[in-house]
């Protein structure tokens, strides 16, 4: 299992625009884009006390969390994901879901989960029998992405972050989602073993806000702005 160095920077509407260009120059959109972006859904699990919620507030260092997640509105591919987080070092593990098992764990419909041949959705009941974990909410947004072959460079660029508040209807595309994060970007870089000098130069900012912004922490408390 291949843990990659993480850094992540929320930045302003005007920088994202500046640093999309930059990447344009010297990286590669992600062929698997459509146009250069996905629209993502994701479910994010926790414990009734919050746990995954809590654990990224107080910034423990060893931490993990679970979701489900489909691209582009397409739920004929759905991916059952645990990212993993040691020492500022992250890593992510998933396996495929059909449509109905996604629906079933969004029920509550678990007991086929164990019988699964597949160890991370055993690892998802195992948790979901003995932590309560369960479905919280959904998280929406666009992301761009751009890769960089050498130190195996990954750079994200996400905005228009939703929240579907309580709401877990995952499958549902007519579930209503309401504006996140006072309208934030943000920029994620992931590398192997080393970043190289140029994707380091151009994603440097000096006035952005670097740390460790949640998606999930800003949806579960949305701030919707006023109109």
């Amino acid at each position: 299992m291949q843990f990659r160095h993480e850094i992540k920077h929320e930045v302003t509407a005007q920088d994202m625009i500046a640093i999309r260009q930059r990447l344009r120059a010297v990286a590669t959109p992600d062929p698997h884009a459509i146009e250069g972006k996905y629209l993502i859904r994701s479910l994010y699990f926790d414990t009734p006390d919050d746990k995954a919620l809590r654990e990224k507030q107080a910034g423990v260092s060893r931490r993990q969390k679970f979701r489900i997640r489909y691209y582009n509105g397409d739920t004929s591919v759905i991916h059952l994901e645990k990212k993993s987080k040691a020492s500022g070092l992250g890593t992510k593990v998933s396996a495929s879901l059909s449509r109905e098992e996604a629906q079933k764990i969004v029920d509550g419909d678990i007991d086929w989960m164990k019988e699964s041949s597949n160890e991370l959705i055993k690892e998802l009941y195992s948790k979901m029998v003995s932590e309560r974990l369960r479905p919280r909410t959904i998280v929406d947004y666009t992301r761009e992405p751009f890769i960089y072959a050498p130190g195996n460079v990954r750079v994200t660029l996400d905005y228009n972050i939703r929240s579907g508040l309580n709401c877990i209807d995952f499958l549902n595309p007519d579930c209503i989602t309401v504006p996140a994060a006072f309208g934030a970007c943000v920029m994620e870089v992931k590398w192997d073993n080393f970043l190289p000098e140029i994707i380091r130069d151009l994603v440097q900012l000096p006035h952005a806000k670097s740390g460790s912004f949640s998606k999930y922490e800003a949806c579960r408390y949305p701030v919707i702005e006023a109109k």
